[in-house]
């Protein structure tokens, strides 16, 4: 009985340090770096904000605005002396507001699809491709204002269906799938359009709906225009939607893993296509903003925001392994880019150190990306 006794007494002494040995292990991960890690896990969106933050502040101390906007003619004297043109101003964060409203929409329908560990090369010729078809319906055929947008409206939206067709369906690589609708719309733009512009003043003549996103509120020091209304309303409506509707939490199943949410009763194809539909309806209303924008309808603009909207998403924090991250994230990455863009730009800075520091924004928010997802193994 004595040596049956001892036995369990060592029995339970090795059960006493394997406890103190997970004890100790669970306080490991419970130190700052796993808690911020952990964080950063569960809100993205988190570390775009804190680079936009600090970069906004950053650029606003070092720039001194007043000499810059007198001598680029920008600016009468007195009204620099009044603030208006300075880096806090609301003239000035609402001034970046509009630069990037169209990459932030754009933006916003790259994220519903990386979401679903997809990508869309195509979004930057659905967008110009909608443009020209709003343009051309209402120019070289007569038909009335509201019809052509509703048109373009529908072609964003078909094309957008038939890559999701493509991905679901006949199980193309997303990559592939919109790799080539890029080229195709690409081509049938040009080949549509006859490489016409349609002029700005021509539009305001006689369709001046076509410009409705380029109209102007002003609000103290503050200029909205529609572009930059419409951009955050659907940024926080499309986050409200993944995160409050069965859809929203569907697309982040499908994303994290398609098998185990079909298992679960999840329609992956539906998801698919609805996903990559609605991505290219918000592509074609960044089509009509884009000619508030710029005033005209150019069938050579807009070329690079397939690149740019990527950028956003990922330096906002959205991972491109699919089913992590915020349409947020992917707002506040767009303000980087202009933010960083507009404050190299007033310091005189060649245009290259733009590009050179986004790149290296880029492949730090992807190596953070996997740091953060070490947190969910």
């Amino acid at each position: 009985m004595s040596e049956t006794a001892s036995k369990g007494q060592d029995y339970e002494s090795s059960l006493g340090q394997a406890s103190s040995a997970v004890a100790e292990f669970e306080d490991h991960r419970t130190g700052f770096v796993y808690k911020l890690q952990h964080a950063l896990h569960q809100t993205p969106a988190l570390v775009s904000l804190i680079v936009l933050v600090s970069s906004t502040i950053v650029f606003g101390l070092w720039i001194d605005w007043e000499p810059i906007m007198v001598s680029l003619g920008i600016a009468e004297l007195e009204e620099v002396s009044n603030g208006r043109y300075r880096f806090f101003s609301a003239f000035s964060l609402t001034l970046i507001l509009q630069q990037v409203q169209i990459v932030g929409i754009v933006a916003a329908a790259q994220s519903l699809v990386i979401l679903t560990a997809g990508i869309d090369l195509s979004v930057g010729a659905i967008m110009v491709m909608s443009s020209v078809v709003m343009g051309q319906f209402t120019f070289r055929y007569g038909l009335p204002v509201e019809v052509s947008i509703a048109c373009g409206l529908l072609v964003g939206t078909a094309i957008g269906a038939l890559n999701g067709w493509l991905v679901s369906k006949v199980k193309l690589p997303p990559f592939i799938v919109t790799l080539g609708m890029w080229q195709i719309v690409l081509a049938a733009n040009f080949l549509y359009s006859q490489n016409e512009t349609i002029r700005s003043q021509e539009i305001a003549a006689e369709a001046p709906l076509l410009q409705f996103f380029g109209t102007t509120i002003s609000a103290g020091g503050a200029r909205f225009t529609y572009g930059v209304i419409f951009m955050i309303i659907l940024v926080f409506v499309l986050a409200y939607a993944l995160r409050q509707t069965a859809w929203g939490r569907h697309v982040y199943a499908v994303g994290d893993d398609p098998e185990a949410a079909e298992l679960s009763g999840v329609r992956v194809n539906r998801i698919l296509i609805s996903v990559y539909a609605l991505s290219g309806l918000i592509c074609a209303f960044a089509g009509w903003a884009l000619i508030g924008r710029i005033g005209s309808v150019s069938p050579t603009s807009g070329q690079l925001a397939n690149i740019e909207s990527i950028t956003a998403v990922v330096i906002g924090g959205i991972s491109l392994f699919g089913g992590r991250g915020s349409i947020l994230g992917a707002f506040f990455g767009a303000l980087i880019v202009g933010v960083f863009t507009l404050g190299l730009r007033l310091l005189g800075a060649d245009a290259q150190w733009t590009f050179l520091l986004i790149g290296v924004l880029i492949i730090a928010a992807v190596a953070v990306d996997q740091w953060i997802r070490k947190a969910a193994a």
